[in-house]
């Protein structure tokens, strides 16, 4: 159980250095706006995994319904209303602009990890 959270740790780190990297440095049509909500759905995945390591099964299902619900403040334009958006880390973390593109490029993240989990998981029991 040690072995498996210190592999979900080391993924999750890479994963964050990645994204930090896509922010800084992608400026492009494809990596920055597709690859890395790709990428940030597997990320929070792995966290979650550090913190609950038992084979959670709907945790790729929960953690697309929070990209979604975040997507969703964006929609609404919840740093606004809240008089948060100046701030640019929060801007960051958070999203700016609501597209459907980003909630399939959650789905494709998500799908990903769960395929992922069932071959670990199917492998592990051979």
């Amino acid at each position: 159980m040690k072995k498996q959270r210190l592999l979900y740790a080391l993924a999750a780190l890479v994963l964050f250095g990645i994204e930090v990297c896509i922010a800084l440095f992608a400026h492009d049509a494809f990596v920055r706006p597709y690859l890395g909500d790709v990428l940030v759905v597997i990320l929070i995945h792995c966290a979650v995994r550090v913190l609950f390591p038992a084979k959670p099964n709907l945790l790729a299902l929960y953690v697309f319904a929070f990209a979604c619900l975040v997507e969703f403040t964006q929609y609404i334009r919840l740093l606004d209303l809240l008089g948060l958006a100046h701030i640019g880390w929060l801007r960051i973390v958070a999203g700016g602009t609501f597209d459907w593109a980003d909630i399939l490029c959650y789905g494709i993240g998500c799908a990903a990890v769960w395929t992922a989990e069932r071959i670990i998981c199917l492998t592990s029991r051979a």
